[in-house]
């Protein structure tokens, strides 16, 4: 509805516009003509009245769809509570600032000691220790994390690991995490940050600052994968598919017999011997497509 000071206002100008329709009757008019300007006046008021009404029904009504069409808006862009609440149960948190429960050693339980937690967030310090591992394996899911690094600094977040084998990138591919600036890595697109490293090279990121926090997301349903920063998707491919595998023929991966090739695996934090920095880690699982 319009409300008190919606309707005053169309009020106060609807009886304005009728005193000036007055006015300039009156100045027409002829004084000899007095009956015939009381008569006329009195249906320009008439008429004037019926526009009145016309136009408070049209702006009542007009209002309401406003108001349901930008409720409808709101709706979209402001979830309510009760669906955000459930967005979040559907979410595993592995890194809430705390703790690293959720985590292991990739070659043994424990976790090595360069990785720390500082405030809220998780640390490697460079000092060595090994990468680490989720706990629990994953197939189809969606992973969101924020990252920055420090000058020249490397390493990477790999999915769909196998335990047992030498190394986690023997399976899992990788999300790039990296100094663009400084680091060799960063002269080749392909091994650049956000790139499905040495695969496929990102395309149209923006990249913060070292010491600036990244956000990242990495989509992996079936074999559709997508790697997301700053909100923005830079790569995406499907796994096994023919682009995927006519590059991986042409890459250093062409004999790694287990690169790509698991439905599912644990998820890994990479020590690459330089200082990296995580928080908000969550993972959501999809259904398969």
């Amino acid at each position: 509805m319009l409300g008190e000071f919606g309707s005053s206002f169309v009020r106060h100008w609807a009886q304005r516009f009728i005193e000036w329709r007055a006015r300039k009757v009156c100045f027409l008019i002829d004084n000899r003509h007095v009956s015939r300007f009381t008569i006329s006046l009195k249906v320009v008021q008439m008429k004037m009245k019926w526009t009145l009404g016309v136009v408070l029904v049209c702006l009542i009504f007009g209002s309401n769809g406003i108001v349901e069409a930008q409720n409808k808006s709101d709706a979209i862009s402001n979830p309510p509570k009760a669906e955000l609440d459930r967005q979040d149960e559907a979410s595993i948190v592995l890194f809430d600032g705390t703790s690293l429960d959720q985590w292991r050693g990739y070659q043994k339980e424990e976790i090595g000691g360069g990785w720390k937690i500082d405030g809220d967030v998780l640390k490697f310090d460079g000092s060595g220790g090994g990468d680490i591992v989720t706990k629990e394996t994953f197939d189809n899911f969606e992973l969101i994390f924020d990252w920055k690094v420090e000058q020249g600094a490397n390493s990477g977040v790999m999915y769909r690991v196998s335990l047992g084998d030498g190394a986690p990138y023997l399976s899992g591919p990788e999300y790039q995490i990296l100094d663009d600036e400084v680091h060799a890595d960063g002269k080749n697109p392909m091994t650049s940050a956000g790139s499905i490293y040495a695969m496929y090279a990102p395309e149209g990121k923006v990249l913060k600052a070292v010491g600036e926090w990244n956000s990242a997301k990495i989509v992996l349903n079936g074999n559709h994968l997508e790697h997301w920063l700053n909100g923005t998707c830079v790569a995406k491919t499907e796994i096994n598919g023919d682009d995927w595998n006519e590059r991986r023929e042409k890459s250093k991966f062409k004999d790694w017999e287990k690169f790509g090739a698991n439905r599912s695996g644990h998820i890994c934090l990479q020590d690459h011997g330089n200082v990296v920095y995580f928080r908000n880690i969550k993972v959501k699982k999809l259904n398969a497509k």
